[in-house]
């Protein structure tokens, strides 16, 4: 028993508490924060990889859209929800192609997959002005000719019945229901990959950067489960813009700016809380 005590002891020495507790954990002795991303850099425009990174939003937006819409058709097509995977079908379809997505492309454009967590992003200075909006405009095009590919499936009948699988705020609600929970359900999201992606976090324990997709995966998840019932859901405005474009009815138009105003203002309120409150960055920078 001596001998294993021993063991122990010399162990315990050997091998320390890599990860601080209490107020040694706000200590940045093992971290240096990154610099800002400058609002313009030229040199992007030449790269390969910046072209490579806008491909990867689009065919990731394009596969989100096409198995995200087609599960909500499936569900509406349904004579019963009983025979149908029903509304947590539906939010796990979209937080478990998030997830997937999200893992895959992470590497390659940073995993965004939605025009509201790129602004939210380039309010936090993570890529340029000139990115964010390259991504912007391939999240989009992805969205489009993903919910166009599910029209080109479905019997155009069943398409309009269940309005082509567009957001729009639902009988019960006001519009000023749909815009508050676009907006709690945007910053629940992007301030969850925030914290998920963090940089400071990912230096003290390596295994985080492989976990990020799971929790910005669940997050979609809960999201959607808490308010399909309201808006459908939309927390991305690629997403609605796609559908709606297809769709192409008075009904997905008349809503259409709570699907971005919500989650813009989502998204920059949670960039603002994780920037400033959270990681208390502009103090830093003042010491």
């Amino acid at each position: 028993m001596e001998g294993k005590e021993e063991d122990v002891k010399l162990g315990a020495n050997k091998y320390g508490e890599r990860q601080p507790l209490g107020t040694a954990a706000q200590t940045d002795k093992d971290y240096k924060e990154p610099p800002p991303a400058p609002l313009f850099e030229p040199g992007e425009l030449s790269s390969w990889s910046f072209y490579r990174a806008g491909i990867a939003e689009f065919v990731a937006t394009f596969l989100f859209l096409y198995i995200t819409i087609l599960t909500v058709m499936g569900v509406g097509k349904s004579d019963s929800k009983c025979k149908s995977v029903g509304i947590q079908g539906i939010a796990w379809a979209f937080g478990g192609m998030i997830f997937a997505l999200v893992y895959c492309t992470a590497g390659i454009s940073g995993g965004h997959i939605n025009p509201a967590v790129t602004f939210g992003l380039l309010l936090a200075r993570k890529l340029s002005l000139t990115r964010a909006l390259f991504y912007i405009i391939m999240q989009c095009l992805g969205a489009i000719c993903g919910a166009g590919v599910v029209k080109g499936f479905e019997k155009s009948h069943d398409f309009e019945r269940l309005n082509g699988g567009a957001n729009f705020v639902n009988h019960g609600y006001t519009k000023g229901d749909g815009l508050g929970a676009e907006i709690i359900g945007t910053f629940v999201l992007v301030y969850t990959v925030f914290s998920a992606t963090d940089a400071k976090r990912s230096a003290r324990d390596s295994h985080v950067p492989i976990l990020a997709p799971l929790p910005i995966g669940f997050a979609v998840f809960l999201v959607h489960l808490a308010t399909i019932p309201i808006t459908g859901t939309g927390i991305n405005p690629a997403r609605s813009l796609g559908a709606a474009i297809i769709f192409n009815r008075d009904r997905a138009w008349d809503d259409q700016w709570i699907f971005w105003v919500g989650p813009f203002i989502g998204a920059g309120l949670a960039a603002m809380y994780h920037q400033i409150v959270i990681r208390a960055i502009p103090f830093k920078t003042r010491a």
